[in-house]
């Protein structure tokens, strides 16, 4: 039995065929799916999926809403810019391909966040076309089964890997195969402690053979991460309830996201915001520390609490700066450490306890 015939096989009895994108497999449900999927766990989008396609149940609700109601829902799923190219692409579609997804693959593949495996997941599996697969599951398969040495991000590595998804994928089921090929990887040739007994594979597996699965795939080189650090200004009016957040540029960390105001450390806080902001400070406070990784860095982010002198309402600070309600807050695209940063601020009503608590957050990867 061939290789392709054996992993249908397996995903006949074992795989998932309840997934909510396997519905109405349309091609815009697929790139919705696929597009969170990436170097996200299913069990994570789910719920996003759900609630992404009850909002935007249609391309064009999506190519016609605003970036800011896009970021709300994808608050949480991280690497933001994915929520962009979102949004891009659906306009670009609406535009030039009269709001319709292209069944095309060079079209697919020109649109914005859209790679090779990426394009070729979305037609195989919303159109029967056959293309081969490569998304970090497929990849752990293919370097595990063909024991393919290097690490999985060098261009040599990647090409033969390429060239054993290709030579692998079947003409007829290509949709279910390219299901059941991710589902092998995400469920039993998982990253740490595959399930080798329970793999439909693993009797011609290479890695297997030699006794070497968990050498493979081969991780990337080690280069040491810079750490950042920065401020963040948790600027609130206490008499009328509200918080200072600013709206982060498109392009970096963040982008288009809104976020806690940002200070030098090692910084005169009250004497920074006056000059700033106009702004007057009753009290400040230093909340702990923390740490949030990116994919290049991490960064150590000090929160200060501010507590505005205000005998009326804070005035209007600029186009990137707004004041919010913190009910409001709960309606805005904002990063998961800041999030969590202003809904520990809610949770404590009287400003003395604001003061006197600190809090930790858990570092995450973004």
């Amino acid at each position: 039995m061939i290789l392709s015939q054996k992993i249908l096989t397996w995903f006949d009895k074992h795989g998932r065929h309840d997934l909510p994108w396997q519905k109405n497999p349309t091609p815009y449900r697929v790139w919705i799916s696929e597009i969170m999927l990436q170097q996200t766990q299913v069990t994570t989008v789910i719920d996003y999926f759900e609630r992404f396609m009850k909002r935007f149940p249609t391309l064009s609700k999506l190519a016609h809403a605003p970036l800011d109601d896009v970021f709300e829902l994808w608050s949480g799923l991280g690497y933001y810019a994915r929520a962009k190219n979102l949004h891009k692409t659906a306009q670009i579609i609406n535009t030039t391909h009269k709001g319709k997804f292209p069944t095309d693959y060079d079209a697919v593949l020109a649109l914005p966040g859209i790679g090779r495996s990426t394009a070729g997941a979305i037609l195989s599996i919303s159109t029967q076309q056959c293309y081969p697969i490569l998304d970090g599951n497929v990849k752990r398969v293919l370097a595990r089964h063909f024991a393919v040495d290097g690490w999985n991000g060098n261009p040599i590595t990647l090409e033969k890997l390429w060239q054993h998804s290709e030579k692998i994928t079947p003409k007829n089921r290509v949709k279910d195969y390219t299901q059941a090929i991710m589902d092998l990887g995400a469920t039993v040739c998982t990253r740490s402690r595959p399930k080798c007994t329970a793999c439909p594979i693993a009797r011609s597996c290479a890695a297997k053979k030699l006794d070497r699965v968990k050498f493979y795939p081969m991780p990337k080189p080690r280069a040491k991460i810079p750490t950042k650090a920065t401020g963040v200004l948790m600027l609130v009016s206490h008499k009328h309830k509200c918080i200072l957040l600013e709206k982060r540029p498109i392009k970096g960390i963040w982008g288009g996201l809104w976020s806690l105001p940002e200070c030098p450390l090692q910084t005169d806080t009250k004497d920074w915001c006056t000059k700033t902001f106009k702004l007057t400070l009753r009290t400040t406070h230093e909340w702990e520390p923390f740490r949030h990784t990116f994919t290049h860095f991490h960064l150590n982010i000090h929160p200060i609490f501010c507590e505005v002198r205000d005998q009326r309402k804070p005035k209007s600070i600029g186009l990137n700066y707004q004041w919010y309600s913190f009910e409001k807050t709960d309606t805005l695209g904002l990063p998961a450490p800041i999030r969590r940063l202003i809904d520990k601020l809610k949770s404590l009503n009287q400003p003395t306890s604001m003061l006197s608590n600190t809090i930790n957050i858990i570092e995450e990867v973004s």
